[in-house]
């Protein structure tokens, strides 16, 4: 199906509707897990560095299987493909109950990313074939903005089922099933996966190289302050479950500002927008090492930065959609979804090392030097091209 067909054109948002219900449940599923099992290995006494590698299991688990998800979800269909994913994924969440053992928990973490990453691939090659280009900004917006508020919600049910125990990821599991819910009705509608053999992944990364930086330095950004944004809290003296709100206040930015970037990003050149989103985070993460836990601009700090730089996210996907049309845009989505994870995996150990090396500090340089790299490029790609 191409993103310009008649009967696409025709009712685009009509199309998106069972997918965007589907991602603002993938957001409450993840914004109750992502803190989870970083606060329960602290507890365990176990150090930044392993539970930054545990976490990265995740990603690893995701890039050895991604490469498989246009094929499949080809073959089987978008939406039984991604009903059997969280199905399993939310048998894997229970497993995490039944053992303490670290290994133990770095294969569970490994396997969800294998099933994790269907529903996520899948419903963004979805929204890339169905969007109008003139919309492609705004839907990605929302698109962003839905996870982004089911994100922001999470932790505010973990208020209530609490962050330690079996309850909490017993909820998860629960969580996960929605996502299935709402594609149910388009179990034979749904737009059809072209999957094309003769693209290579090197050769998408290399048609849209900006759009894919982007992605990886927004999955550092993002993966690196949902696994240790609570952990940072904790150590500069913050609760626990003040710390998991510090990711919903890093969210709620994101519900906030999604929607006017998106905007900017359909009427201004999608690369300005981008590097503007970069910069601006840079300046905000090394905010974050200067700025007083106890005081209350910490919270407008990491509300900008999370809006800003979840922004990225989308932003990039707009431009993968702007270069990239056809059977290769499963491809291209795989990959843009696969240097974001691959961020991610570079980004724990990394930003773990630099806490234990150097302390609470080294999270926001971390940081400020990768989201610097894609503003740099960013505004390169921009002035070259003019």
């Amino acid at each position: 199906m191409s993103p310009t067909s008649p009967a696409v054109a025709a009712s685009p948002w009509r199309t998106l509707l069972p997918v965007f219900a589907a991602c603002a449940a993938i957001g409450l599923q993840v914004g109750v897990a992502l803190p989870l099992v970083p606060l329960a290995l602290e507890r365990h006494g176990h150090d930044k560095l392993t539970i930054g590698i545990v976490a990265a299991a995740w990603g690893i688990g995701m890039l050895a299987t991604a490469t498989h998800i246009p094929r499949l979800a080809a073959r089987w269909g978008a939406v039984p493909f991604i009903v059997g994913a969280v199905a399993a994924g939310a048998a894997l969440t229970v497993a995490y109950t039944l053992t303490d053992n670290i290994v133990v928990w770095f294969i569970l973490t490994f396997l969800h990313g294998v099933m994790g990453g269907v529903p996520w691939v899948v419903s963004e090659i979805w929204m890339n074939l169905v969007v109008e280009e003139r919309r492609r900004g705004r839907v990605m917006a929302t698109y962003s903005m839905l996870v982004a508020l089911g994100i922001a919600l999470g932790p505010f049910l973990l208020q209530v089922v609490g962050v330690y125990g079996p309850r909490p990821f017993i909820t998860c599991a629960v969580l996960a099933l929605l996502v299935a819910v709402p594609l149910l009705p388009y179990w034979r509608s749904a737009p059809k996966i072209e999957h094309a053999e003769d693209s290579g992944y090197l050769q998408v990364v290399f048609v849209a190289p900006l759009a894919m930086l982007a992605g990886f330095c927004c999955g550092l950004g993002e993966q690196v302050a949902f696994s240790f944004l609570p952990v940072y809290a904790v150590g500069a003296g913050v609760a626990a479950e003040t710390g998991a709100l510090w990711l919903s206040t890093f969210v709620i930015g994101n519900v906030v500002l999604q929607w006017p970037i998106g905007w900017m990003a359909d009427h201004f050149d999608r690369r300005a927008v981008l590097a503007g989103c970069a910069l601006a985070s840079t300046v905000l993460v090394v905010l974050l090492s200067i700025v007083s836990a106890q005081s209350l601009v910490i919270i407008a700090v990491i509300a900008l930065w999370g809006g800003l730089s979840f922004s990225i996210y989308p932003v990039g996907l707009a431009l993968l959609g702007q270069r990239i049309a056809g059977g290769d845009i499963a491809r291209a989505n795989t990959a843009y979804s696969m240097l974001y994870i691959l961020g991610g995996l570079v980004g724990r150990p990394l930003a773990g090392g630099a806490m234990d090396t150097f302390g609470d500090a080294g999270l926001g340089w971390t940081l400020a030097v990768f989201y610097s790299i894609a503003g740099a490029a960013a505004l390169l790609a921009f002035h070259r091209r003019r």
